[in-house]
């Protein structure tokens, strides 16, 4: 076997547990997702914040596992993503804020200060 098929290879292993990765978190935001809907009436304030931040943060993990599925495993402008959804984020508070309600105002303001966390610690 020459060292291009063993790359080859590793490559689409690589390929493949990215892609189970990907099944997986999506599978776990899925069920966070229903569980929320059907029992967010009884479970506790910060119980419920909690759960949303986690998924906030699957969220983000899917984005950045398609990109590496799409773009391969070198690929290195999650910083530059991360930098624009946040740019585009804050444009969207800026204008839309009066309107919003503030539970969704929250949510949105808390993403933002995790992406400012994520670029920080990626740069």
């Amino acid at each position: 076997m020459d060292d291009n098929h063993k790359v080859e290879l590793e490559r689409r292993k690589e390929l493949k547990n990215r892609v189970n990765q990907l099944i997986d978190v999506v599978e776990k935001h899925t069920r966070t997702e229903r569980h929320l809907e059907q029992y967010s009436n009884i479970s506790s304030k910060e119980n419920l914040e909690h759960e949303r931040r986690i998924q906030k943060t699957r969220e983000e993990e899917i984005e950045n596992l398609k990109d590496k599925i799409v773009y391969g495993e070198g690929y290195s402008n999650e910083a530059e993503n991360l930098e624009a959804k946040y740019e585009k984020t804050k444009e969207y508070i800026h204008y839309n804020a009066p309107k919003m309600n503030l539970e969704g105002l929250s949510n949105l303001n808390e993403k933002q200060r995790n992406r400012e966390h994520k670029i920080d610690s990626i740069r």
